[in-house]
Protein backbone atom coordinates (compact mmCIF):
# COMPACT_ATOMS: atom_id res chain seq x y z
CA UNK A 1 0.00 0.00 0.00
CA UNK A 2 2.52 2.56 -1.10
CA UNK A 3 1.74 6.28 -1.22
CA UNK A 4 -1.68 6.23 0.34
CA UNK A 5 -1.43 9.95 0.82
CA UNK A 6 -0.76 11.53 -2.55
CA UNK A 7 -0.48 15.10 -1.32
CA UNK A 8 0.07 16.82 2.04
CA UNK A 9 -0.40 20.54 2.60
CA UNK A 10 1.67 22.01 5.44
CA UNK A 11 0.43 25.37 6.74
CA UNK A 12 2.87 27.03 9.14
CA UNK A 13 4.28 30.56 9.20
CA UNK A 14 7.66 29.21 10.37
CA UNK A 15 9.79 28.20 7.37
CA UNK A 16 12.14 26.12 9.54
CA UNK A 17 9.19 24.13 10.91
CA UNK A 18 7.89 23.57 7.37
CA UNK A 19 11.37 22.45 6.26
CA UNK A 20 11.65 20.02 9.18
CA UNK A 21 8.12 18.62 8.72
CA UNK A 22 8.71 18.20 4.99
CA UNK A 23 11.87 16.18 5.76
CA UNK A 24 9.99 13.90 8.19
CA UNK A 25 7.12 13.39 5.73
CA UNK A 26 9.57 12.60 2.93
CA UNK A 27 11.20 9.88 5.06
CA UNK A 28 7.84 8.15 5.61
CA UNK A 29 6.95 5.81 2.74
CA UNK A 30 3.22 6.65 2.74
CA UNK A 31 3.58 10.27 1.67
CA UNK A 32 4.26 11.30 -1.89
CA UNK A 33 3.91 15.03 -2.60
CA UNK A 34 4.41 17.67 0.11
CA UNK A 35 3.42 21.31 -0.37
CA UNK A 36 4.36 23.87 2.27
CA UNK A 37 2.84 27.33 2.59
CA UNK A 38 3.55 30.00 5.20
CA UNK A 39 0.07 31.48 5.62
CA UNK A 40 -3.58 30.58 5.79
CA UNK A 41 -4.23 32.90 2.85
CA UNK A 42 -1.74 31.01 0.65
CA UNK A 43 -3.30 27.71 1.73
CA UNK A 44 -6.78 28.91 0.76
CA UNK A 45 -5.42 30.09 -2.59
CA UNK A 46 -3.88 26.66 -3.17
CA UNK A 47 -7.13 24.89 -2.22
CA UNK A 48 -9.17 27.15 -4.51
CA UNK A 49 -6.81 26.37 -7.40
CA UNK A 50 -6.90 22.66 -6.55
CA UNK A 51 -10.70 22.71 -6.60
CA UNK A 52 -10.45 23.97 -10.19
CA UNK A 53 -7.99 21.21 -11.08
CA UNK A 54 -5.09 23.66 -11.49
CA UNK A 55 -2.86 21.96 -8.92
CA UNK A 56 -2.71 18.90 -6.70
CA UNK A 57 -5.48 18.47 -4.15
CA UNK A 58 -4.20 17.57 -0.68
CA UNK A 59 -5.46 14.42 1.05
CA UNK A 60 -4.12 15.75 4.34
CA UNK A 61 -3.59 19.23 5.78
CA UNK A 62 -1.38 19.99 8.78
CA UNK A 63 -2.46 23.34 10.20
CA UNK A 64 -0.61 25.48 12.74
CA UNK A 65 -2.81 27.44 15.17
CA UNK A 66 -0.65 30.46 15.98
CA UNK A 67 0.11 32.39 12.81
CA UNK A 68 0.03 36.11 12.03
CA UNK A 69 -2.65 37.65 9.76
CA UNK A 70 -4.83 34.52 9.67
CA UNK A 71 -4.47 32.04 12.52
CA UNK A 72 -5.52 28.38 12.33
CA UNK A 73 -9.00 29.03 13.70
CA UNK A 74 -9.61 31.80 11.14
CA UNK A 75 -8.33 29.49 8.38
CA UNK A 76 -10.86 26.84 9.44
CA UNK A 77 -13.72 29.36 9.20
CA UNK A 78 -12.73 30.08 5.59
CA UNK A 79 -11.96 26.42 4.82
CA UNK A 80 -15.48 25.48 5.93
CA UNK A 81 -16.88 27.84 3.27
CA UNK A 82 -15.22 25.82 0.48
CA UNK A 83 -17.30 23.34 -1.53
CA UNK A 84 -18.06 20.36 0.73
CA UNK A 85 -17.81 17.96 -2.23
CA UNK A 86 -14.20 19.11 -2.61
CA UNK A 87 -13.21 19.07 1.08
CA UNK A 88 -15.13 15.99 2.33
CA UNK A 89 -12.23 13.56 1.83
CA UNK A 90 -9.46 15.88 3.07
CA UNK A 91 -8.17 15.14 6.59
CA UNK A 92 -7.44 18.31 8.56
CA UNK A 93 -5.01 17.99 11.48
CA UNK A 94 -4.08 20.77 13.88
CA UNK A 95 -0.30 20.61 14.37
CA UNK A 96 0.73 22.91 17.16
CA UNK A 97 3.00 23.71 20.08
CA UNK A 98 -0.05 24.84 22.03
CA UNK A 99 -0.59 22.99 25.29
CA UNK A 100 -3.70 25.02 26.02
CA UNK A 101 -6.49 22.55 26.86
CA UNK A 102 -8.99 25.05 25.41
CA UNK A 103 -7.36 24.72 21.98
CA UNK A 104 -7.67 20.93 22.14
CA UNK A 105 -11.29 21.16 23.31
CA UNK A 106 -12.12 23.70 20.60
CA UNK A 107 -10.58 21.45 17.92
CA UNK A 108 -12.80 18.56 19.05
CA UNK A 109 -15.90 20.73 18.60
CA UNK A 110 -15.13 21.43 14.93
CA UNK A 111 -16.40 18.70 12.64
CA UNK A 112 -13.80 19.32 9.91
CA UNK A 113 -10.84 18.92 12.30
CA UNK A 114 -9.83 15.26 12.32
CA UNK A 115 -7.00 15.36 14.85
CA UNK A 116 -4.91 17.55 17.16
CA UNK A 117 -1.18 16.76 17.31
CA UNK A 118 1.67 18.45 19.13
CA UNK A 119 4.79 19.45 17.21
CA UNK A 120 7.22 18.20 16.14
CA UNK A 121 6.13 15.59 13.60
CA UNK A 122 7.82 12.21 13.84
CA UNK A 123 7.69 8.94 11.90
CA UNK A 124 5.75 7.34 14.79
CA UNK A 125 3.22 10.19 14.88
CA UNK A 126 2.70 9.84 11.13
CA UNK A 127 2.27 6.08 11.37
CA UNK A 128 -0.32 6.52 14.13
CA UNK A 129 -2.12 9.15 12.06
CA UNK A 130 -2.32 6.80 9.06
CA UNK A 131 -3.52 3.95 11.24
CA UNK A 132 -6.19 6.12 12.88
CA UNK A 133 -7.48 7.96 9.81
CA UNK A 134 -6.62 6.08 6.63
CA UNK A 135 -6.55 2.36 7.26
CA UNK A 136 -9.87 0.62 7.04
CA UNK A 137 -10.87 -0.92 10.32
CA UNK A 138 -11.93 -4.54 9.98
CA UNK A 139 -14.91 -5.37 12.15
CA UNK A 140 -16.38 -8.80 12.72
Amino acid sequence: MKNKIECVLLIDDDKVTNFYNKKVLTKHEEFKEIIAVTSGENALKHLTEASKGLCLKPNLIFLDINMPAMNGWEFILEYNKLDKKFTKDIKLVMLTTSNNPDDYKRSKEIETVNDFINKPLSIDLLSNLIENHYEKKITY
